[in-house]
């Protein structure tokens, strides 16, 4: 740097204010001079201060948080409080009732059969049964022909429609709950949940589920708190904790079920989406500005806990909530089973695609051995001797009859995939539902085993990994066996007391070592072994 050449600096610019004019500058110190200063700093003059060092912003605090930053109207949902009908103007809201439902009446059957169709079988069963409406080719009677298909496909039919009739039940319990919803007359009334809409007030009390998502404006805490199980969202048990800002406190009373002063102001938040764990918005209230974050915001699938009440203004309803926004609808499960069939279906197709294309060129060849005898053979001739007037057969000459034999020959080996097990596979499946809902052992209280996706029975128990996590709650990451039952034979027999046990586990850890390369590895805890179950994994039995 030039002697006595001014060092300018700049403090970070702020989007939200103008830029306020530039401080004196400071004089800057020749190289001299710092080097003087530097060796004698007690001879520093207080006229010539040296410059503080330059600060670059880094990316946080250049970056203004969302919660705080102002929100475009493009991308704005305003939410007027106690005031739906004008929240919802000049666009219509969707309501707050839900549909998990996958099929309707106009769509059950197509999409249905697309679905059941995704299993290689169906289609091959689909062409066989088009095949034979061919009178060249028909074996058997054109209805006998699709009668085995048209059952598999009914009974799968009917049993997803009684699944999909489950889900519509259970929407419309959840759809007909009811909550409290301020009136016009500033009384808490009984609300049905699918009538709820974006701008009206609703109070909820302890153990409450959250009808939808809800901006808490006041809580029966007097510092604003709320605490929210959020089980159903991220499977944490755990309470958390929200807060009601302090300038909407004073607009509610305690009494359950009216109140004396109704807010009215003005929410700008962002528009619906899937994250769960961010809400940006600020509210107009009393003439200022209240900056909102997540920790504002209690979610639909949620339960208030430990706190007597709380009120706060919908924001967020029906298919707009964030819990359904991050649900796909119901999927269309498909057990390891069937897709190991589909594997050996493919399998079984080429195998049966070889044996016909065999059977076709041999035929071929045979054709055009005997080519000259064809018109006088049975099946092949062109003439029709049977009247005094010579007719015509059907015939199509070598090329066409051998495309017809290869499609005949399909429906000969057609048995190498059989229809009949797919129809056993539906029946055994609707079997084992049944049993498995009427078995008492698998009752817990009052409630029944419930099987709620037919399609995936035989998966049911096939355990192949089994991972163990440390969490907070445990103090060792061990896990020890306890009992094992492998084909047929109880692993058991280890189960003592605990000072037999004790003993066991010395002496079993004392002669329990592996070799591997040329190293003596021995456990670095007390494990509780089972010797016979050892002596079996090492003989590879």
């Amino acid at each position: 740097m030039a002697s006595g050449r001014p060092l300018l600096i700049q403090s970070p610019k702020t989007p939200t204010s103008p830029e306020p004019p530039p401080p004196p500058l400071p004089l800057i110190p020749s190289k001299s001079q710092n080097t003087s200063i530097s060796k004698h700093p007690s001879s520093s003059s207080p006229r010539h201060p040296p410059p503080p060092p330059p600060r670059f912003p880094s990316r946080r605090s250049d970056s203004i948080t969302t919660s705080q930053r102002d929100i475009p109207d493009s991308e704005a949902r305003f939410v007027y409080i106690n005031d739906p009908t004008r929240s919802n103007s000049p666009t219509r809201l969707p309501t707050n009732s839900i549909s998990t439902t996958k099929y309707s009446l106009l769509t059950f059957l197509p999409r249905n059969l697309f679905e059941q169709f995704h299993r290689l079988a169906y289609i091959y069963f689909l062409v066989l049964a088009a095949m034979n409406q061919v009178p060249q080719l028909g074996v058997f009677g054109r209805e006998t022909s699709i009668l085995p298909l048209a059952f598999v496909l009914s009974v799968t039919a009917i049993k997803d429609a009684y699944e999909d009739f489950r889900r519509h039940r259970s929407d419309q319990f959840e759809n007909h709950r009811t909550c409290s919803v301020l009136s016009s007359d500033s009384q808490f009334l009984p609300t049905r949940w699918k009538d709820i809409r974006v701008g009206q007030l609703i109070k909820l009390h302890s153990n409450d589920p959250i009808p939808c998502d809800m901006l808490l404006l006041s809580t029966s805490d007097p510092t604003g708190v709320a605490y929210i199980q959020t089980v159903n969202l991220d499977g944490e048990s755990n309470l958390k904790t929200r807060y009601a800002k302090q300038e909407t406190l004073k607009s509610h009373s305690s009494s359950s079920t009216t109140t004396t002063f109704p807010t009215s102001g003005l929410v700008r938040c962002e528009k619906p989406n899937r994250n769960i764990y961010g809400f940006h918005a600020n509210m107009d209230i009393d003439g200022k500005r209240v900056s909102l974050g997540p920790s504002n915001i209690v979610l639909r699938g949620c339960e208030l806990k430990n706190t007597s009440w709380a009120i706060g203004v919908a924001v967020y309803t029906g298919r707009e909530t964030k819990v359904m926004l991050n649900s796909s609808g119901a999927p269309s499960k498909r057990s390891r089973l069937e897709a190991h069939m589909n594997r050996e279906t493919i399998l079984l197709a080429v195998l049966l695609f070889l044996v016909c294309s065999i059977v076709t060129v041999l035929a071929g060849v045979w054709l055009h051995v005997h080519r000259a005898e064809l018109d006088y053979m049975p099946f092949y001739r062109k003439g029709d001797y049977s009247d005094k007037e010579v007719g015509k057969y059907n015939y199509y000459g070598i090329g066409w009859e051998v495309v017809f034999t290869f499609l005949k020959s399909v429906i000969v080996f057609q048995v190498m995939i059989p229809i009949a097990l797919y129809v056993s596979m539906e029946l055994v499946r609707l079997g084992q539902a049944f049993f498995m809902i009427q078995d008492d052992s698998m009752r817990h209280e009052k409630k029944r085993f419930q099987c709620r996706a037919l399609n995936i029975n035989e998966d049911l128990g096939m355990i192949k990994y089994v991972f163990s996590d440390k969490t907070g709650t445990l103090t060792e990451n061990k896990m020890e066996f306890r009992c094992a039952s492998v084909l047929g034979t109880d692993y058991s027999n280890t189960l003592t007391t605990q000072e037999e046990e004790e003993d066991d586990v010395e002496e079993n850890n004392n002669g329990y070592t592996l070799t591997e390369d040329g190293q003596i590895l021995k456990p670095k805890m007390r494990v509780k072994i089972d010797e016979e179950l050892v002596q079996l994994l090492r003989s590879g039995k």
